[in-house]
Protein backbone atom coordinates (compact mmCIF):
# COMPACT_ATOMS: atom_id res chain seq x y z
CA UNK A 1 0.00 0.00 0.00
CA UNK A 2 2.92 2.32 -0.53
CA UNK A 3 5.92 3.56 1.41
CA UNK A 4 3.77 5.49 3.89
CA UNK A 5 1.77 2.47 5.05
CA UNK A 6 2.53 3.32 8.68
CA UNK A 7 1.62 6.99 8.49
CA UNK A 8 -1.12 7.60 11.10
CA UNK A 9 -4.57 8.67 9.94
CA UNK A 10 -4.65 11.98 11.84
CA UNK A 11 -1.14 12.90 12.94
CA UNK A 12 -2.07 16.51 13.78
CA UNK A 13 -4.94 15.55 16.12
CA UNK A 14 -3.99 12.96 18.73
CA UNK A 15 -7.55 12.91 20.14
CA UNK A 16 -8.98 11.89 16.77
CA UNK A 17 -6.13 9.43 16.20
CA UNK A 18 -6.81 7.79 19.55
CA UNK A 19 -10.50 7.56 18.64
CA UNK A 20 -9.70 5.77 15.37
CA UNK A 21 -7.38 3.25 17.01
CA UNK A 22 -9.84 2.52 19.84
CA UNK A 23 -12.64 2.03 17.32
CA UNK A 24 -10.64 -0.36 15.14
CA UNK A 25 -9.60 -2.39 18.17
CA UNK A 26 -13.09 -2.60 19.62
CA UNK A 27 -14.85 -3.36 16.33
CA UNK A 28 -12.20 -5.65 14.86
CA UNK A 29 -14.79 -8.18 13.68
CA UNK A 30 -16.69 -5.57 11.63
CA UNK A 31 -13.54 -4.33 9.94
CA UNK A 32 -12.41 -7.92 9.31
CA UNK A 33 -15.66 -8.47 7.37
CA UNK A 34 -14.41 -5.88 4.87
CA UNK A 35 -11.01 -7.52 4.32
CA UNK A 36 -9.96 -7.10 0.70
CA UNK A 37 -13.14 -5.19 -0.21
CA UNK A 38 -13.55 -1.82 -1.94
CA UNK A 39 -15.65 0.77 -0.10
CA UNK A 40 -16.90 3.90 -1.90
CA UNK A 41 -17.72 6.83 0.41
CA UNK A 42 -19.66 9.90 -0.78
CA UNK A 43 -19.45 13.09 1.27
CA UNK A 44 -15.98 11.88 2.20
CA UNK A 45 -14.75 15.25 3.49
CA UNK A 46 -17.76 15.70 5.80
CA UNK A 47 -17.63 14.84 9.47
CA UNK A 48 -18.85 11.24 9.32
CA UNK A 49 -17.56 10.57 5.81
CA UNK A 50 -14.02 11.57 6.80
CA UNK A 51 -14.24 9.55 10.02
CA UNK A 52 -15.31 6.49 8.03
CA UNK A 53 -12.40 6.95 5.60
CA UNK A 54 -9.93 7.30 8.47
CA UNK A 55 -11.36 4.33 10.36
CA UNK A 56 -11.10 2.03 7.35
CA UNK A 57 -7.55 3.25 6.74
CA UNK A 58 -6.67 2.71 10.39
CA UNK A 59 -7.92 -0.87 10.11
CA UNK A 60 -5.62 -1.37 7.14
CA UNK A 61 -2.64 -0.11 9.14
CA UNK A 62 -3.35 -1.91 12.42
CA UNK A 63 -5.02 -5.11 11.18
CA UNK A 64 -3.81 -5.45 7.59
CA UNK A 65 -7.37 -5.66 6.25
CA UNK A 66 -6.38 -4.48 2.77
CA UNK A 67 -9.53 -2.40 2.25
CA UNK A 68 -9.51 -0.13 -0.81
CA UNK A 69 -11.11 3.18 0.16
CA UNK A 70 -12.51 5.38 -2.60
CA UNK A 71 -13.31 8.85 -1.29
CA UNK A 72 -15.78 10.69 -3.54
CA UNK A 73 -15.14 14.43 -3.24
CA UNK A 74 -16.00 17.67 -5.02
CA UNK A 75 -12.78 19.44 -4.08
CA UNK A 76 -9.41 17.73 -4.17
CA UNK A 77 -7.97 20.79 -2.43
CA UNK A 78 -10.31 20.36 0.54
CA UNK A 79 -9.62 16.62 0.57
CA UNK A 80 -5.92 17.43 0.80
CA UNK A 81 -6.56 19.65 3.81
CA UNK A 82 -8.75 17.03 5.50
CA UNK A 83 -6.63 13.93 4.88
CA UNK A 84 -3.10 15.26 4.37
CA UNK A 85 -0.41 12.59 3.98
CA UNK A 86 -2.98 9.83 4.32
CA UNK A 87 -3.65 10.33 0.61
CA UNK A 88 -0.05 9.27 -0.15
CA UNK A 89 -0.36 5.89 1.54
CA UNK A 90 -2.08 4.20 -1.38
CA UNK A 91 -5.10 2.70 0.38
CA UNK A 92 -7.16 5.92 0.20
CA UNK A 93 -7.85 7.22 -3.30
CA UNK A 94 -9.84 10.25 -4.34
CA UNK A 95 -12.63 10.08 -6.92
CA UNK A 96 -13.51 13.61 -7.98
CA UNK A 97 -17.09 14.44 -8.89
CA UNK A 98 -20.34 16.16 -7.92
CA UNK A 99 -23.05 13.96 -6.42
CA UNK A 100 -25.64 15.99 -8.37
CA UNK A 101 -24.25 14.43 -11.57
CA UNK A 102 -23.96 10.74 -12.50
CA UNK A 103 -21.24 8.99 -10.52
CA UNK A 104 -18.49 7.28 -12.50
CA UNK A 105 -15.63 5.06 -11.37
CA UNK A 106 -13.71 2.59 -13.49
CA UNK A 107 -13.07 -0.09 -10.89
CA UNK A 108 -15.21 -2.65 -9.05
CA UNK A 109 -16.94 -1.49 -5.86
CA UNK A 110 -18.27 -3.78 -3.13
CA UNK A 111 -19.92 -1.29 -0.74
CA UNK A 112 -21.27 2.25 -1.03
CA UNK A 113 -21.73 4.56 1.96
CA UNK A 114 -23.74 7.59 0.81
CA UNK A 115 -23.25 10.56 3.11
CA UNK A 116 -23.15 13.53 0.70
CA UNK A 117 -25.77 16.05 1.88
CA UNK A 118 -26.42 19.62 2.90
CA UNK A 119 -25.91 19.90 6.68
CA UNK A 120 -26.42 23.53 7.72
CA UNK A 121 -29.78 24.66 9.12
CA UNK A 122 -29.18 28.15 7.78
CA UNK A 123 -28.48 26.71 4.32
CA UNK A 124 -31.79 24.80 4.41
CA UNK A 125 -33.58 28.16 4.71
CA UNK A 126 -31.49 30.21 2.29
CA UNK A 127 -31.10 27.43 -0.32
CA UNK A 128 -34.12 25.14 0.05
CA UNK A 129 -34.24 24.20 -3.66
CA UNK A 130 -30.59 23.16 -3.66
CA UNK A 131 -31.13 21.27 -0.39
CA UNK A 132 -33.95 19.24 -1.93
CA UNK A 133 -32.30 18.58 -5.26
CA UNK A 134 -28.99 17.55 -3.70
CA UNK A 135 -30.81 14.99 -1.58
CA UNK A 136 -32.96 13.58 -4.38
CA UNK A 137 -30.63 13.76 -7.38
CA UNK A 138 -27.61 12.86 -5.29
CA UNK A 139 -29.25 9.80 -3.77
CA UNK A 140 -30.55 8.68 -7.16
CA UNK A 141 -27.07 9.01 -8.66
CA UNK A 142 -25.53 7.07 -5.77
CA UNK A 143 -28.17 4.34 -6.08
CA UNK A 144 -27.71 4.08 -9.85
CA UNK A 145 -23.98 3.75 -9.31
CA UNK A 146 -24.53 0.99 -6.75
CA UNK A 147 -26.94 -0.76 -9.11
CA UNK A 148 -24.38 -0.63 -11.94
CA UNK A 149 -21.63 -2.00 -9.70
CA UNK A 150 -23.91 -4.71 -8.25
CA UNK A 151 -22.68 -3.92 -4.77
CA UNK A 152 -22.92 -6.20 -1.76
CA UNK A 153 -24.27 -3.38 0.42
CA UNK A 154 -25.38 0.26 0.31
CA UNK A 155 -25.79 2.48 3.38
CA UNK A 156 -27.81 5.70 3.21
CA UNK A 157 -27.11 8.25 5.94
CA UNK A 158 -30.45 9.75 6.90
CA UNK A 159 -31.44 11.92 9.84
CA UNK A 160 -33.62 12.17 12.91
CA UNK A 161 -35.34 15.02 11.05
CA UNK A 162 -37.44 12.52 9.06
CA UNK A 163 -39.58 12.27 12.22
CA UNK A 164 -40.71 15.90 11.87
CA UNK A 165 -42.37 17.33 14.96
CA UNK A 166 -43.39 14.43 17.24
CA UNK A 167 -46.63 14.53 19.17
CA UNK A 168 -46.47 15.75 22.77
CA UNK A 169 -45.85 12.94 25.22
CA UNK A 170 -43.71 10.81 22.89
CA UNK A 171 -40.68 9.99 25.03
CA UNK A 172 -38.69 7.80 22.64
CA UNK A 173 -39.15 7.42 18.90
CA UNK A 174 -38.98 4.06 17.17
CA UNK A 175 -38.38 3.65 13.43
CA UNK A 176 -42.08 3.08 12.67
CA UNK A 177 -43.05 6.54 13.96
CA UNK A 178 -43.87 9.46 11.65
CA UNK A 179 -44.34 12.97 13.03
CA UNK A 180 -45.83 16.13 11.55
CA UNK A 181 -44.08 18.14 8.85
CA UNK A 182 -45.42 21.33 7.25
CA UNK A 183 -44.33 20.91 3.65
CA UNK A 184 -45.02 24.60 2.90
CA UNK A 185 -42.29 25.76 5.29
CA UNK A 186 -38.94 26.09 3.52
CA UNK A 187 -37.17 24.71 6.61
CA UNK A 188 -38.88 21.42 5.74
CA UNK A 189 -36.71 21.22 2.61
CA UNK A 190 -34.19 19.07 4.46
CA UNK A 191 -36.63 16.89 6.39
CA UNK A 192 -38.96 16.25 3.45
CA UNK A 193 -36.10 15.52 1.06
CA UNK A 194 -34.60 13.05 3.54
CA UNK A 195 -37.98 11.31 3.74
CA UNK A 196 -38.25 11.15 -0.03
CA UNK A 197 -34.67 9.93 -0.37
CA UNK A 198 -35.48 7.11 2.05
CA UNK A 199 -38.51 6.20 -0.08
CA UNK A 200 -36.26 6.26 -3.14
CA UNK A 201 -33.92 3.85 -1.37
CA UNK A 202 -36.81 1.52 -0.55
CA UNK A 203 -37.96 1.73 -4.16
CA UNK A 204 -34.50 0.70 -5.44
CA UNK A 205 -34.61 -2.25 -3.07
CA UNK A 206 -38.01 -3.31 -4.41
CA UNK A 207 -37.55 -2.64 -8.12
CA UNK A 208 -33.81 -3.20 -8.67
CA UNK A 209 -32.79 -5.30 -5.63
CA UNK A 210 -30.11 -2.82 -4.55
CA UNK A 211 -29.22 -3.94 -0.98
CA UNK A 212 -29.91 -0.64 0.82
CA UNK A 213 -29.89 -0.12 4.58
CA UNK A 214 -30.65 3.22 6.25
CA UNK A 215 -29.01 4.86 9.27
CA UNK A 216 -31.18 7.57 10.89
CA UNK A 217 -28.56 9.56 12.74
CA UNK A 218 -29.12 11.71 15.78
CA UNK A 219 -26.95 14.81 16.12
CA UNK A 220 -23.42 13.45 16.12
CA UNK A 221 -20.26 15.12 17.36
CA UNK A 222 -16.80 14.46 18.71
CA UNK A 223 -13.14 14.72 17.77
CA UNK A 224 -12.76 15.89 14.20
CA UNK A 225 -15.45 18.59 14.23
CA UNK A 226 -14.05 21.66 12.45
CA UNK A 227 -13.45 24.74 14.56
CA UNK A 228 -15.92 26.89 12.60
CA UNK A 229 -18.73 24.30 12.53
CA UNK A 230 -22.06 26.10 12.92
CA UNK A 231 -23.96 23.49 14.91
CA UNK A 232 -24.93 24.00 18.53
CA UNK A 233 -22.45 21.57 20.07
CA UNK A 234 -19.56 23.27 18.26
CA UNK A 235 -20.80 26.69 19.34
CA UNK A 236 -20.82 25.52 22.96
CA UNK A 237 -17.28 24.14 22.59
CA UNK A 238 -16.03 27.39 21.03
CA UNK A 239 -17.51 29.33 23.91
CA UNK A 240 -15.56 27.16 26.34
CA UNK A 241 -12.31 27.57 24.40
CA UNK A 242 -12.72 31.33 23.89
CA UNK A 243 -14.16 31.87 27.39
CA UNK A 244 -17.28 33.57 26.04
CA UNK A 245 -20.78 33.23 27.48
CA UNK A 246 -23.11 30.82 25.66
CA UNK A 247 -25.87 32.86 24.02
CA UNK A 248 -29.08 30.97 23.23
CA UNK A 249 -31.40 32.45 20.62
CA UNK A 250 -34.37 30.33 21.76
CA UNK A 251 -35.64 29.21 25.15
CA UNK A 252 -33.68 26.00 24.52
CA UNK A 253 -36.58 23.68 25.30
CA UNK A 254 -35.98 21.33 22.35
CA UNK A 255 -34.90 17.90 23.59
CA UNK A 256 -32.69 15.62 21.48
CA UNK A 257 -30.50 12.58 21.83
CA UNK A 258 -26.89 12.63 20.60
CA UNK A 259 -24.12 10.27 19.56
CA UNK A 260 -20.33 10.36 19.60
CA UNK A 261 -18.64 10.21 16.21
CA UNK A 262 -16.86 6.88 16.60
CA UNK A 263 -19.99 5.30 18.08
CA UNK A 264 -21.81 6.49 14.95
CA UNK A 265 -19.15 5.01 12.65
CA UNK A 266 -19.43 1.68 14.48
CA UNK A 267 -23.21 1.85 14.07
CA UNK A 268 -22.89 2.62 10.36
CA UNK A 269 -20.70 -0.43 9.82
CA UNK A 270 -23.00 -2.66 11.88
CA UNK A 271 -26.00 -1.57 9.82
CA UNK A 272 -24.15 -1.94 6.51
CA UNK A 273 -22.81 -5.40 7.31
CA UNK A 274 -25.43 -6.91 9.64
CA UNK A 275 -28.60 -4.90 9.06
CA UNK A 276 -31.64 -6.04 7.12
CA UNK A 277 -32.04 -4.77 3.57
CA UNK A 278 -34.76 -2.14 3.19
CA UNK A 279 -34.71 -1.35 6.92
CA UNK A 280 -33.98 1.86 8.83
CA UNK A 281 -32.08 1.97 12.13
CA UNK A 282 -32.00 4.81 14.64
CA UNK A 283 -28.47 5.77 15.71
CA UNK A 284 -28.38 7.46 19.11
CA UNK A 285 -26.95 7.10 22.58
CA UNK A 286 -30.20 6.85 24.51
CA UNK A 287 -28.49 8.06 27.70
CA UNK A 288 -27.81 11.50 26.21
CA UNK A 289 -31.43 12.75 26.10
CA UNK A 290 -31.20 16.45 27.06
CA UNK A 291 -32.66 19.86 26.22
CA UNK A 292 -30.55 22.56 24.55
CA UNK A 293 -30.78 24.86 27.58
CA UNK A 294 -29.88 22.08 30.02
CA UNK A 295 -26.99 21.02 27.81
CA UNK A 296 -25.69 24.61 27.75
CA UNK A 297 -25.75 24.75 31.55
CA UNK A 298 -24.20 21.27 31.70
CA UNK A 299 -21.29 22.34 29.48
CA UNK A 300 -20.63 25.44 31.60
CA UNK A 301 -20.52 23.24 34.68
CA UNK A 302 -18.28 20.67 33.01
CA UNK A 303 -15.64 23.33 32.30
CA UNK A 304 -15.74 25.66 35.34
CA UNK A 305 -12.27 26.96 34.48
CA UNK A 306 -13.79 28.77 31.47
CA UNK A 307 -15.80 30.96 33.86
CA UNK A 308 -18.75 31.35 31.48
CA UNK A 309 -22.53 31.27 31.84
CA UNK A 310 -25.65 30.90 29.70
CA UNK A 311 -27.50 34.00 28.46
CA UNK A 312 -30.52 34.42 26.18
CA UNK A 313 -31.09 36.67 23.17
CA UNK A 314 -34.38 35.74 21.49
CA UNK A 315 -35.27 38.97 19.69
CA UNK A 316 -35.04 37.66 16.11
CA UNK A 317 -34.36 34.03 15.29
CA UNK A 318 -35.98 33.79 11.84
CA UNK A 319 -32.67 33.71 9.95
CA UNK A 320 -31.14 30.86 11.94
CA UNK A 321 -33.24 28.07 10.40
CA UNK A 322 -34.19 26.56 13.74
CA UNK A 323 -36.86 23.89 13.93
CA UNK A 324 -39.92 24.34 16.18
CA UNK A 325 -39.53 23.27 19.82
CA UNK A 326 -39.90 19.51 20.14
CA UNK A 327 -38.67 16.35 21.84
CA UNK A 328 -36.84 13.97 19.50
CA UNK A 329 -35.21 11.21 21.54
CA UNK A 330 -34.49 8.21 19.36
CA UNK A 331 -34.98 4.62 20.48
CA UNK A 332 -31.97 2.65 19.23
CA UNK A 333 -33.21 -0.77 20.33
CA UNK A 334 -33.32 -2.12 16.77
CA UNK A 335 -29.65 -1.17 16.30
CA UNK A 336 -28.68 -2.62 19.68
CA UNK A 337 -30.13 -5.95 18.52
CA UNK A 338 -27.32 -6.03 15.92
CA UNK A 339 -24.81 -5.98 18.80
CA UNK A 340 -24.11 -2.23 18.85
CA UNK A 341 -23.75 -0.31 22.09
CA UNK A 342 -22.47 3.27 22.48
CA UNK A 343 -19.21 3.63 24.37
CA UNK A 344 -18.84 7.39 25.00
CA UNK A 345 -21.05 9.26 27.48
CA UNK A 346 -22.11 12.91 27.24
CA UNK A 347 -19.40 14.36 29.53
CA UNK A 348 -16.65 12.59 27.59
CA UNK A 349 -18.26 13.57 24.30
CA UNK A 350 -17.78 17.22 25.21
CA UNK A 351 -14.37 16.75 26.80
CA UNK A 352 -13.04 15.11 23.64
CA UNK A 353 -14.82 17.63 21.40
CA UNK A 354 -13.29 20.61 23.20
CA UNK A 355 -9.80 19.06 23.30
CA UNK A 356 -9.98 18.24 19.59
CA UNK A 357 -11.32 21.67 18.59
CA UNK A 358 -8.49 23.31 20.49
CA UNK A 359 -6.08 21.33 18.31
CA UNK A 360 -8.04 22.24 15.17
CA UNK A 361 -7.87 25.89 16.17
CA UNK A 362 -4.08 25.72 16.28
Amino acid sequence: MGDLKHVPESPQNHILQEDMENLVTKEADLFASLKGKTVFVTGATGLLGSQMVRALACSNRLSDTGITILAFVRSEEKAGRVFGELLNRGDVRLVRGDISSPVTCGEPVDYVIHGASATSSKYFVTNPVETIMTALNGTRNALEFAREKQVEGFLYLSSLEVYGTPSAGISHIEESYSGYLDQLQVRSSYSESKRMAECLCASYVSEYQVPVKIARLSQTFGAGVEYDDGRVFAEFARCIIEKKNIVLHTAGRTVRSYCYTTDAVAAMLAILLKGETGTAYNVANMNTRISIATMAQFVCGLFPEAGIQVTFDTKDVSSYGYNPEMTVALDSGRLSALGWNPQVNLPDMFRRLVASMELERG
